[in-house]
């Protein structure tokens, strides 16, 4: 289908993912104004409510910024062809997407954006919430050129006590990041808090990593959500102008 957003193409394909499994994935493309590239690429990882209209609008944003982007559906195993709120609740049933098929998943969706014949070889990653912190484990666990971590919960800490989430803090996995990272947060937030973010710096900034926090005041969890009331609009501007920068200096 052709979007209203400056022309891009978007469809949902399938994908190599973890173990071999084909899986589905949303793939958007810059439209023809903005020429036959070649582009960068962005794996965008969905949030918790999971594979949802409001993350394949954000999918073809990038693509009406000039990038090939593809988010992949986390959720297919858990409930294949289901509604993404069914998904994400069975998901979350279950504990959560396993570390290890993420990065198998992203892994694929990364393969698939080189193989392109648009692409320029350069492929980052972004993710919200959950997304947030799985950006983060991908950025450590493969070769990537940029990764942007939106408030992701449980880099640093675990769970509270009465959640169904069996994931695990990934601070340790610090010295293994590969590429630059952009981290944006709200002051207000509680997954992660201002403290744990902090801790995440300190721990970046001793391995000597390149990387950029920025954390809003007046702002909580899911501040980027144009969807939500936790919708808020100034950090969110400044937000997608850091993004936008970030990934123009290392994908493009």
């Amino acid at each position: 289908m052709t979007d209203e957003l400056e022309g891009t193409l978007a469809e949902e394909i399938r994908l190599s993912g973890y173990a071999g499994d084909r899986i589905q994935a949303y793939l958007a493309r810059p439209g023809r104004a903005l020429g036959d590239g070649p582009f960068g690429g962005v794996v965008v990882i969905h949030h918790m409510p999971g594979y949802d209209a409001a993350t394949k609008r954000i999918t073809r944003e990038f693509a009406a910024h000039g990038y090939l982007a593809l988010m992949p559906n986390l959720h297919w195993r858990d409930a294949p062809g289901a509604d993404p709120g069914d998904a994400a609740a069975a998901a979350r049933a279950a504990g959560g997407v396993p570390d290890e098929r993420l990065v198998g998943d992203v892994e694929g969706a990364v393969t698939h954006l080189r193989g392109l014949d648009a692409s320029n070889g350069r492929v980052g990653v972004i993710g919200y919430c959950s997304g947030g912190r799985q950006a983060f484990l991908a950025a450590c666990s493969l070769n990537l050129d940029a990764a942007v971590d939106c408030y992701g919960a449980f880099v640093v800490g675990s769970p509270p006590a009465g959640l169904p989430l069996k994931v695990r803090p990934l601070v340790g996995l610090a010295g293994s990041l590969s590429c630059p990272l952009l981290g944006l947060f709200g002051a207000d937030d509680t997954h992660p808090s201002p403290v744990e973010t902090a801790q995440l710096e300190r721990e970046l900034a001793r391995r000597g990593k390149v990387f950029e926090f920025h954390t809003f005041e007046g702002a909580g969890h899911g501040f980027l959500a144009t969807d939500r009331p936790s919708y808020r609009p100034e950090a969110a501007a400044e937000g997608w102008a850091r993004i936008w920068d970030f990934f123009g200096r290392h994908l493009i």
